[in-house]
């Protein structure tokens, strides 16, 4: 069984740029716009709450031809929110599921107080408990934590850029746009790409990696970033993390939302390849209801290590 765990997370979406200007700009301009971008958006997220609807499908092949495959189906409603880890720019997303398969989560309350009123001491244990949490849910074998929306933004952090190589890319056709949708699924409107913007590839090129495997192996990222060229905001983020045995595909996309006046994932598209195993599971969320955090949670973490070369 392999799962993907994140190491560290960071929070971080239209313009048109005229023609003069997308002549002139470089690669270099646009990744340091996405970085100051990345980082207003942290602080302005911060505060915000969003209402996801979350289904996710897995099927496992039988061991034999004589047994049939497993097949595992959940539906999941909750509230989606960022949490600081206090005296850094680290964030860790909290998944608060309130409902599973039109069930209510009767233990939420209990959840919620171990989580930020009565916190454990080891802050490393903290955040790996949110994740974890966030993550309960979760059906099929692949085990992850990773499935949240604004995960690959982190990369774009000025911090952070050093462990990836970036260029252009011509090849504007999100992985989303390549998974079959049913007709009329609100899935395939939300991950159109606008033409003025750029594709930017990045490939994580430095050790340790910032997803991981359950065994704390390196489990590389690479994927692209749908980038205004003349504002840094981030469009569409892709990260596909895989190695021998698990490949796994998350693709977001942002819109404006015009309450907040900002752009904000409104919608995520999964896939989870088990290599060997054949293991599948897809995924979909879509993302509405977003309003400012009404209620105070005084949680405390200590700084988390980052990623760093060897």
């Amino acid at each position: 069984m392999v799962s993907a765990r994140l190491l560290l997370c960071s929070a971080l979406a239209i313009g048109v740029p005229s023609p003069t200007m997308a002549q002139s700009v470089t690669l270099a301009d646009v990744l340091d716009r996405a970085g100051r971008y990345v980082a207003d958006f942290h602080r302005r997220i911060s505060a915000v709450v969003a209402e996801e609807q979350y289904v996710q499908d897995s099927r496992t092949p039988p061991p034999s031809k004589l047994v049939l495959p497993t097949i595992e189906h959940r539906r999941l409603q909750s509230d989606v929110l960022l949490v600081n880890v206090a005296g850094t720019s680290l964030w860790v997303q909290f998944r608060d599921v309130f409902e599973v398969d039109g069930e209510a989560v009767r233990d939420r309350s209990d959840r919620l107080a171990n989580l930020f009123i009565h916190p454990t001491n080891e802050s490393a244990a903290q955040v790996e408990a949110i994740l974890a949490e966030s993550a309960r849910y979760n059906v099929g074998p692949i085990q992850r934590t990773v499935n949240t929306p604004i995960l690959p933004l982190a990369f774009l952090e000025a911090v952070n850029r050093t462990h990836f190589r970036s260029y252009r890319s011509t090849d504007r056709v999100p992985a989303a746009g390549r998974i079959e949708v049913p007709p009329g699924s609100s899935l395939a409107q939300p991950f159109g790409v606008a033409p003025d913007a750029w594709v930017i590839r990045y490939e994580e090129k430095t050790r340790p990696t910032f997803i991981r495997t359950d065994k704390n192996q390196n489990l590389p990222s690479h994927g692209r970033f749908w980038i205004d060229p003349a504002t840094g905001r981030v469009l569409m983020s892709e990260v596909i993390a895989e190695d021998r045995t698990v490949r796994g595909t998350i693709t977001v996309s942002y819109h404006l939302e015009p309450s907040l006046d900002m752009l904000l994932p409104v919608a995520m598209r999964e896939r989870y390849e088990g290599r060997k195993s054949k293991v599948l599971v897809d995924a979909s969320a879509t993302y509405g209801h977003f309003r400012q955090f009404q209620v105070s949670v005084d949680a405390t973490f200590a700084p988390l290590r980052r990623p760093s070369s060897r």
